[in-house]
């Protein structure tokens, strides 16, 4: 029963988040500050990961190819539809559950703590719309993130593959355009698009509606990560089962 206690409470949250709106001129400058935060400020260690996760990929796909009958253009193959279709849409997601979901968790709930919130709400300011709105519309951007994991993650791939003597620059790439599905695209990006509207409202909620103190803040954070991470995961499963079976 708690946990459809919390659901309801998430629902609703969302019911008031889309409500009373704040003013444009102070929800820009929000904006503005979480595009910084959570969208630039991410690029960093999604475009680390993806690289050399890429370049993963591309090794242990070439040493399981230990029949000369096999073509090195598979590589390239495996690389790509292993990137594009999980790892950049999910596990980079679940990545940044860590990274931007502990922020939004932490900053709403030391907010909490200070009684911040408190003191808004008594000004008439719709705390909803203020605080979770901004991450919302800045996390639409997130797609872009995606874009350059893919990119990174099938170049690192290239340069693993290339430079470490499993294939030549010819057999990658021809691996890499051969059996192309350009619904996959499609299908990678319309699951990012509900990934980031999970990251933004789960750590958000448990951020809202944490009681306690400080040591608090990090629980809610904790708690937080595993909950985005299990939604992320069903999520997954309930695209992937709709769009491509």
């Amino acid at each position: 029963m708690k946990i459809l206690t919390h659901i309801g409470s998430y629902f609703i949250m969302l019911k008031l988040t889309f409500g009373k709106f704040t003013k444009w001129k102070i929800l820009k400058q929000l904006i503005l500050k979480d595009i910084d935060t959570l969208i630039i400020g991410s690029l960093g260690i999604v475009s680390f990961i993806s690289f050399f996760v890429g370049g993963v990929v591309a090794i242990q796909t070439a040493l399981n190819l230990e029949n000369p009958l096999l073509p090195k253009n598979l590589i390239g193959f495996a690389a790509r539809q292993s990137i594009i279709l999980e790892f950049a849409p999910t596990f980079i997601s679940i990545i940044m559950a860590g990274k931007v979901g502990s922020y939004i968790t932490s900053s709403i709930g030391t907010m909490r703590v200070t009684e911040q919130i408190d003191a808004l709400e008594v000004m008439g300011i719709n705390t909803h719309n203020y605080l979770i709105f901004p991450k919302i519309i800045s996390l639409s951007l997130y797609p872009l993130v995606i874009c350059i994991s893919m990119f990174l993650g099938i170049f690192g791939g290239y340069m693993a593959a290339v430079y470490g003597g499993f294939a030549t620059s010819a057999d990658y790439i021809e691996g890499i355009q051969m059996d192309f599905i350009p619904f996959h695209i499609t299908y990678a990006f319309i699951k990012t698009s509900f990934f980031s509207f999970v990251l933004a409202t789960i750590p958000a909620y448990h951020g809202y509606y944490m009681n306690g103190g400080a040591l608090e803040v990090g629980k809610a954070s904790t708690v937080s990560f595993v909950w985005t991470s299990v939604a992320i995961i069903l999520l997954n499963y309930l695209i992937t089962q709709l769009l491509l079976t």
